[in-house]
């Protein structure tokens, strides 16, 4: 599906304040190495990673989770009872049941909020959640959602003996609150699409009912950790990353050349470098935060893009695109026009 939310919604919708939260802990390409056949040189030419943080034993998602959507309400200038819902897009949650995002909204003392947890599968989670997200401020439902992208993928989803799949990722969250503004204005326009036919190229076999973990598969690394079909993700992702720009930049009535920033997954940075030249868009009008964070999953394009803010690379006015993608093999993309705090009521 992809849909005008500008035109079809009550009100407009934008991002007023966002956070983030990182491990303290470095893993460097340089000491993967000494557990696992690669180099310095492979991981960042093939990859972009220079180095990833993992989360200790005592962080759990909500803690995380928590940390950041913090973060992101101080920085919108609103306090805790002001978020009318919670959203937290994430694969391994602290417990089967109930929803981490419950815990979030305790830790937060957000008593006014309702809260789900998004299960996306991980990389394509955010923008996916803020597009949900949107909808709910544009129709007038909520005033103000806290969404949250948030994994520990290094504790129980990799195999570390595994090159394939252990070089790529990090521990991170990222967080966003949307709140109202005047109909036409914030977010213009949103994808949200998946093909279930890829649906093994990216996937944790146990773990589910199909094929709960069980004595007989619980030291089986092909079936308890992830499985990634490399060379169908790459053709996936550098198919629908520049096509999703394309998408919700004539959806929104934008030339792609009037885009002043993307803010892409951060998969692979030579997926990026590659979009990136499909559609005639420099490396300039990207951020990347790959090489020091490597791929955060569902918190990769809200990291990124609160990076972009910081450092004055997405300003008032600019045409901004977010597009996410993964596991599926899904993808989202979002077209939005920045806005500062103070254009919020």
């Amino acid at each position: 599906m992809i849909t005008n939310i500008a035109e079809n919604g009550s009100f407009g919708v934008g991002i007023r304040g966002m956070g983030t939260f990182l491990p303290e802990r470095i893993l460097t390409n340089h000491e993967l190495s000494k557990q696992i056949p690669t180099t310095d040189e492979w991981i960042r030419s093939k990859i972009g990673v220079g180095e990833r943080r993992i989360a200790d034993e005592s962080e759990t998602l909500s803690n995380m989770a928590t940390i950041a959507g913090r973060r992101a309400i101080e920085n919108a200038g609103l306090k805790p009872e002001d978020i009318d819902l919670i959203i937290l897009a994430r694969v391994d949650p602290d417990h089967i049941d109930p929803s981490t995002s419950f815990k979030v909204q305790d830790n937060l003392g957000a008593i006014n909020a309702g809260a789900f947890d998004a299960v996306i599968g991980g990389c394509p989670g955010s923008v996916y959640a803020l597009s949900i997200g949107a909808s709910f401020v544009a129709s007038g439902s909520c005033k103000n959602v806290l969404v949250i992208g948030g994994d520990i993928i290094s504790r129980n989803l990799i195999n570390w003996n595994d090159r394939e799949t252990c070089c790529f990722f990090g521990d991170g969250a990222g967080a966003a609150v949307l709140s109202r503004l005047p109909k036409g204005q914030g977010i213009q326009s949103y994808l949200m699409k998946v093909d279930g036919s890829r649906y093994n190229a990216c996937i944790i076999p146990a773990g589910g009912l199909k094929m709960p973990v069980d004595s007989g598969n619980v030291d089986d690394v092909k079936k308890r950790y992830l499985n990634m079909d490399n060379k169908a993700v790459w053709n996936f992702a550098t198919t629908v990353l520049p096509e999703s720009i394309v998408q919700v930049a004539e959806k929104s009535g934008v030339k792609v050349e009037d885009i002043d920033m993307v803010i892409s997954h951060q998969a692979n940075i030579n997926i990026i470098k590659t979009s990136m030249e499909k559609i005639g868009l420099t490396m300039d009008k990207t951020h990347t935060t790959i090489e020091k964070y490597g791929n955060t999953g569902g918190a990769s394009t809200l990291i990124t893009l609160a990076e972009a803010v910081v450092e004055k690379k997405v300003n008032k006015g600019d045409k901004v695109v977010m597009v996410s993608f993964g596991a599926g093999l899904a993808w989202s993309g979002m077209l939005l026009e920045w806005h500062e705090q103070s254009d919020f009521n």
